[in-house]
């Protein structure tokens, strides 16, 4: 037998120990288009290489989190976010026994669609295109469409669906949202999002002079810890500890088990949230930054709408409507290729 073929089939055959409630890599839903498999890499892997390798993912070290080009070397950008998401995400999958390479290539792929100036940006686009907009939704449409020039990078289902459903409304940490993840390795994903960005987040915001730390609820001191590190760690292994059947030890249930926080540490997570709307992310919506950041985003749409030869010959073939293809370009621009851009327009 070839031996790089037997490179893939022996990590096919270690997932076997992994959970009953994992996916296991060859019983994967497939790709829409069919392929030849890898010698070397699982179909999990492979996903995973193609995320970092796309144009897509190298962009989002050009992409706002929170901040609106910040000044500071140190704020988190949304690769450094992407990044912190699938190490949460691996910790997590790896103590549970999940399929870990699927649980990282969801974690990666997740915010490929974001647009520039982060939530400002999704919101105003969200405003103009008829059929709204939301980065969850574009991120699909990156792997499945407009990367490697049309092509997509033609994911597997599982891949796909992480990606599509790991956002949320506001509400809620476990409450209803957009969309229900179908495996245990993606619903790892969508938390590991949210504990990513309350605790980065936080740390951009004491660095920005918006809070301190001494701001933070007491409540959510006395359950989560006071530092970045012990937050993190508290959620993570209470995540563990209340989603353990997940790893199939214990008498196997017919339903699939859930990923599940206790109900202290939920509520902490929960009011750490809302208070991170109440005191950063509304104020930073509303701030002079993001006011340019929205008009920047209505001009460019407004031009390109008017003005649709001047698209990249690219963004023209992806779809038939105008609009959609306005909302693929900006979607897909920098902070600084946006604003860029913009005072192209008015030379």
């Amino acid at each position: 037998m070839n031996r790089q073929l037997n490179i893939r089939l022996m990590s096919e055959e270690r997932e076997e120990n992994l959970s009953p409630y994992a996916v296991k890599s060859k019983l994967s839903q497939g790709r829409r288009k069919p392929e030849e498999p890898c010698p070397i890499r699982t179909v999990f892997q492979r996903d995973r290489d193609r995320i970092i390798h796309s144009k897509s993912f190298r962009r989002l070290k050009h992409k706002t989190q929170v901040f609106i080009a910040p000044l500071g070397d140190h704020y988190v950008t949304r690769l450094t976010h992407t990044l912190e998401v699938s190490q949460i995400a691996r910790t997590i999958a790896r103590a549970l026994n999940l399929n870990e390479d699927l649980t990282e290539a969801i974690a990666l792929g997740h915010d490929l669609g974001h647009t520039p100036f982060g939530h400002v940006g999704e919101d105003v686009l969200n405003e103009l295109y008829h059929q709204g907009f939301r980065h969850n939704e574009q991120s699909l449409r990156v792997v499945e469409l407009l990367e490697n020039d049309g092509q997509g990078l033609n994911l597997t289902w599982e891949v796909r669906d992480g990606i599509l459903n790991h956002s949320k409304t506001k509400g809620d940490i476990f409450g209803e949202g957009w969309g229900k993840v179908n495996t245990l390795e993606g619903e790892i994903g969508k938390i590991a999002d949210i504990i990513a960005y309350i605790n980065h987040d936080i740390g951009d915001a004491v660095r920005a002079g918006i809070i301190t730390e001494r701001d933070l609820p007491l409540s959510v001191v006395e359950v989560l810890g006071i530092s970045h590190s012990q937050r993190i760690n508290t959620l993570v292994r209470d995540i563990i500890d209340n989603s353990w059947t997940a790893r199939g030890c214990d008498k196997i249930i017919k339903e699939r088990p859930s990923i599940i926080m206790s109900q202290t540490v939920l509520e902490a997570t929960n009011n750490l949230r809302d208070f991170l709307f109440e005191r950063v992310y509304n104020l930073q919506s509303a701030n002079e930054d993001a006011k340019k950041a929205r008009e920047v985003i209505y001009r460019l749409y407004d031009y390109f709408k008017g003005h649709e030869d001047k698209l990249p010959l690219e963004y023209r073939a992806y779809s038939d409507d105008t609009e959609r293809r306005v909302v693929d370009y900006i979607a897909g621009m920098t902070d600084q290729y946006a604003l860029r851009t913009d005072e192209g327009l008015t030379k």
